[in-house]
Protein backbone atom coordinates (compact mmCIF):
# COMPACT_ATOMS: atom_id res chain seq x y z
CA UNK A 1 0.00 0.00 0.00
CA UNK A 2 1.66 2.93 -0.82
CA UNK A 3 1.07 6.80 0.35
CA UNK A 4 -0.74 7.61 -2.52
CA UNK A 5 -3.37 5.14 -1.63
CA UNK A 6 -4.08 6.81 1.75
CA UNK A 7 -3.91 9.96 0.22
CA UNK A 8 -6.50 9.64 -1.74
CA UNK A 9 -8.31 7.90 0.94
CA UNK A 10 -7.95 11.43 2.90
CA UNK A 11 -9.00 13.55 0.01
CA UNK A 12 -11.95 10.96 -0.65
CA UNK A 13 -13.30 11.26 3.26
CA UNK A 14 -12.09 15.27 3.49
CA UNK A 15 -14.50 15.91 0.65
CA UNK A 16 -17.11 13.76 1.83
CA UNK A 17 -17.36 15.04 5.63
CA UNK A 18 -16.75 18.86 4.57
CA UNK A 19 -20.03 18.22 2.54
CA UNK A 20 -21.88 16.51 5.16
CA UNK A 21 -20.69 19.86 7.66
CA UNK A 22 -22.66 21.54 4.81
CA UNK A 23 -25.61 19.84 4.95
CA UNK A 24 -25.55 19.59 8.68
CA UNK A 25 -24.55 23.42 9.49
CA UNK A 26 -26.67 24.90 6.34
CA UNK A 27 -29.91 23.32 6.01
CA UNK A 28 -30.80 26.49 4.00
CA UNK A 29 -28.51 24.63 1.02
CA UNK A 30 -29.76 21.05 1.22
CA UNK A 31 -30.49 20.90 -2.41
CA UNK A 32 -30.59 18.29 -5.52
CA UNK A 33 -26.43 19.34 -5.88
CA UNK A 34 -25.52 18.69 -2.28
CA UNK A 35 -27.61 15.56 -1.94
CA UNK A 36 -25.84 14.34 -5.72
CA UNK A 37 -22.23 15.28 -4.46
CA UNK A 38 -22.53 13.12 -1.01
CA UNK A 39 -23.88 10.36 -3.26
CA UNK A 40 -20.59 10.62 -5.55
CA UNK A 41 -18.42 11.21 -2.64
CA UNK A 42 -20.16 8.31 -0.94
CA UNK A 43 -19.16 5.92 -4.41
CA UNK A 44 -15.93 6.92 -4.92
CA UNK A 45 -15.14 6.26 -0.91
CA UNK A 46 -16.58 2.67 -1.77
CA UNK A 47 -14.74 2.24 -4.72
CA UNK A 48 -11.51 3.20 -3.62
CA UNK A 49 -11.75 0.87 -0.71
CA UNK A 50 -12.73 -1.74 -2.93
CA UNK A 51 -9.63 -0.75 -4.78
CA UNK A 52 -7.40 -1.20 -1.87
CA UNK A 53 -8.79 -3.30 0.31
CA UNK A 54 -5.70 -2.91 3.07
CA UNK A 55 -7.03 0.82 3.52
CA UNK A 56 -9.34 -0.33 5.51
CA UNK A 57 -7.07 -0.92 9.05
CA UNK A 58 -6.10 2.90 8.46
CA UNK A 59 -9.25 4.79 7.79
CA UNK A 60 -10.08 5.80 11.91
CA UNK A 61 -6.82 7.50 11.16
CA UNK A 62 -7.64 8.43 7.32
CA UNK A 63 -10.80 10.13 9.61
CA UNK A 64 -9.03 12.22 11.96
CA UNK A 65 -6.54 13.49 9.67
CA UNK A 66 -9.38 14.11 7.03
CA UNK A 67 -11.73 16.11 9.49
CA UNK A 68 -9.44 18.52 10.49
CA UNK A 69 -9.25 19.81 6.72
CA UNK A 70 -12.42 19.35 6.43
CA UNK A 71 -14.06 21.51 9.46
CA UNK A 72 -11.91 24.01 8.16
CA UNK A 73 -12.54 24.33 4.83
CA UNK A 74 -16.28 24.37 5.87
CA UNK A 75 -15.75 27.72 7.49
CA UNK A 76 -13.82 28.93 4.82
CA UNK A 77 -16.84 28.07 2.51
CA UNK A 78 -19.68 28.56 4.71
CA UNK A 79 -18.15 31.47 6.14
CA UNK A 80 -19.20 30.18 9.18
CA UNK A 81 -16.97 30.57 12.45
CA UNK A 82 -14.56 27.43 12.75
CA UNK A 83 -15.95 26.94 16.25
CA UNK A 84 -19.24 26.21 15.11
CA UNK A 85 -18.11 22.35 14.02
CA UNK A 86 -16.87 20.22 16.53
CA UNK A 87 -13.57 19.70 17.18
CA UNK A 88 -14.16 15.72 16.86
CA UNK A 89 -15.52 14.29 14.01
CA UNK A 90 -19.25 14.40 14.74
CA UNK A 91 -19.71 11.00 12.47
CA UNK A 92 -18.27 7.83 12.39
CA UNK A 93 -17.41 6.01 9.01
CA UNK A 94 -19.76 4.08 8.91
CA UNK A 95 -22.42 6.64 8.75
CA UNK A 96 -20.52 8.78 6.67
CA UNK A 97 -19.81 5.77 4.26
CA UNK A 98 -23.95 5.33 4.10
CA UNK A 99 -26.23 6.23 1.78
CA UNK A 100 -28.51 6.90 4.04
CA UNK A 101 -27.25 8.94 6.85
CA UNK A 102 -28.26 12.40 6.37
CA UNK A 103 -26.98 14.42 9.32
CA UNK A 104 -29.47 16.59 11.31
Amino acid sequence: MGRSEKRELVNCLDVLLLHLLKWRYQPGFRGTSLRLTLREQRLRLGEHLADNPSLKSKVEDAMRNAYRLARLEAARETGLAEETFPEVCPVTFDQAASQDFWPD
